[in-house]
């Protein structure tokens, strides 16, 4: 049948099994909504406040789906403002599309009214780009597109398509779409035998688990390989979910703002496994002084990550998922009674402390995992409350943090959080922000509230950006420089002025009795919390040091009693 390019777009999304859009329309992708608006009953379009918020809004569908998200905007400055939310989900492999339309074919390269190459700006921050300027390949773009940014290790594609041939007409024949299949031509006998025999001679074994676990959907295959194994598990901010949190094995967060086991055990260790981790520097530390002590086994999916940033002694490349079922298959179980005995001391002599008197984000964090019986789905911004989200809720599933690794996104939760509820419209959603990030795209309360949807945007407000502000306490002579934000802005008047609920509290009992309140609603609800200006995320490694290197507050009173 012959279809327009915009009815040949929407088909093209119904033959993927899309249900929900994120954008904001304008002139060059009029077309493309038109056909929006006669198929209104069968996608879902979620008008957000700015483009930035749809992408981002795509982005938190998909983390807490494992579906393709998708984000369409116009030319110019439309396309422009998706570009930090595309490359969010570029580095954090998160799989989405976004749709762009532009001039028409005649007018590009011209300079003309809103024309930008989009397709150039995002060569960098997208696993591969197009623009389709002949209707005729319009379809198998789309199909493409969808293929690309699901297969292997997932990413963002983009699809600029000029006006013109939104408008011009081609014959479209529908396509029955076929799972993607998990990639494993790389898993050889020969590195299983290997990676088997490595953790057969192994006497102190850890495992490192990150964002490839929760991506390939392997968190029971990884429970029974921890546990045929018997080793400690630390993970990544990107892997929270993957491994129990409440798990006996289960040490924290690794690197930077890592607990003392994990770093003290990670270095002490003779056999590393990292299972779908990228060896970020935020969790090495110093990287010639990370695990000096043991052998690195990694399992990615993709060949790029090996040995780029940490070198392996031994490898397999393929779907994580995969490789964990053919191990399990062939390993045998393992004992290691001292390691874990020794282990297990580490976490009851350095467990995660704060003060234990007035509001802090801790204590938020923790009340808000009793309240909701961690069960709930967690956003964050980039800071201090991202860590501390990410230290004290215990994470039991796959896909419940939904959070910027990265890139450190600021702006990046709300958005998210609207295409998480969304996706999970029977689930809590909660978005917890500092002060300096919620106010770069609070508009999106506007958004949520339009959508009529129940989440929870708990504000940690300290006045200041805190995560900036600490390290200049401790690395910069207290230089407070352009990091103070107290000024007259009203988050509870805002919530308010845009049709939210908001509560202010600078209690824990305030807290408490707001949260309860927050979650009887059915409608966007906002907790401005007010906490001490000089709160920290401990332990802490310092820039540049090894993570056994890990300090914490009291650390730093004993060195100054010296």
């Amino acid at each position: 049948m012959q279809l327009t390019g915009a009815q040949i777009v929407i088909e093209c999304l119904k033959e993927q099994g899309v249900d929900t859009v994120f954008g904001y329309p304008g002139g060059q992708i009029l077309n493309v909504y038109d056909e929006l608006y006669k198929h209104r009953h069968e996608i879902k379009h979620v008008l957000t406040s700015h483009e930035q918020g749809a992408s981002h809004a795509a982005d938190g569908y998909a983390r807490s789906t494992g579906k393709v998200g998708v984000c369409l905007a116009t030319s110019g400055p439309g396309a422009t403002n998706l570009v930090t939310g595309i490359a969010t989900a570029y580095m954090d492999s998160v799989p989405m599309v976004a749709i762009t339309c532009n001039v028409g074919v005649a007018l590009l390269g011209k300079d003309s009214f809103q024309e930008i190459d989009i397709a150039g700006i995002t060569t960098p921050i997208t696993k591969h780009n197009f623009i389709v300027k002949e209707v005729e390949k319009l379809a198998e773009t789309i199909r493409r597109a969808f293929h690309i940014a699901q297969k292997g290790r997932p990413g963002p594609v983009l699809v600029d398509i000029p006006k013109d041939v939104t408008a011009n007409k081609t014959e479209f024949h529908s396509v029955a779409i076929e799972p993607e299949k998990r990639y494993t031509k790389n898993i050889t006998e020969e590195s299983l035998k290997q990676a088997i025999k490595m953790i057969q001679n192994s006497k102190k074994p850890y495992l490192f688990v990150g964002g490839g676990a929760v991506i390939s959907e392997a968190s029971q295959e990884l429970l029974e390989f921890v546990e045929k194994i018997q080793a400690p598990v630390a993970d990544s901010l990107m892997g929270k979910g993957a491994f129990d949190g409440n798990h006996k094995l289960y040490t924290g967060m690794l690197g930077m703002h890592g607990t003392k086991t994990s770093n003290y055990g990670v270095s002490e260790c003779d056999l590393l496994i990292g299972i779908g981790v990228r060896f970020s520097d935020r969790v090495t530390g110093n990287a010639k002084k990370f695990a000096k002590n043991a052998k690195i086994l990694q399992f990615d999916i993709d060949p790029a990550e090996i040995n780029k940033n940490i070198v392996t002694d031994a490898h397999i490349i393929g779907d994580v998922k995969e490789i964990l079922v053919r191990l399990n298959q062939k390993l045998e179980q393992q004992e290691h009674e001292e390691w874990i005995k020794k282990i297990l001391e580490y976490k009851e002599k350095y467990p995660l402390k704060y003060h234990d008197t007035g509001l802090s984000g801790p204590f938020m964090v923790e009340e808000i995992y009793k309240q909701t019986k961690g069960d709930a789905i967690i956003v964050t911004e980039v800071g201090q409350h991202q860590m501390w989200a990410a230290q004290f809720y215990q994470y039991s599933k796959p896909r419940t943090l939904i959070t910027s690794g990265g890139l450190g996104t600021m702006g990046y939760g709300l958005g998210a959080a609207i295409g998480a509820q969304m996706a999970n419209p029977k689930k809590q959603v909660i978005n917890i922000a500092g002060d300096g990030c919620f106010r770069m795209n609070m508009n999106e309360i506007a958004t949520a509230v339009r959508e009529k949807l129940p989440l929870i945007q708990v504000v940690v407000n300290n006045h200041v950006l805190g995560m900036v502000r600490q390290w200049q306490t401790l690395f910069y002579e207290q230089h407070y420089s352009a990091t103070i934000l107290k000024d007259g802005v009203d988050f509870v008047k805002l919530a308010e002025a845009m049709g939210a609920i908001g509560y202010r509290a600078t209690t824990r009992e305030e807290f408490q009795v707001a949260f309860t309140q927050a979650l009887a609603s059915d409608i966007p609800v906002l907790i401005d919390c007010i906490i001490d200006s000089d709160d920290k995320v401990w332990p802490m490694v310092a820039p540049g040091a090894a993570i056994s290197e890990v300090f914490s507050e009291e650390d730093i009173k004993e060195e100054e009693k010296r």
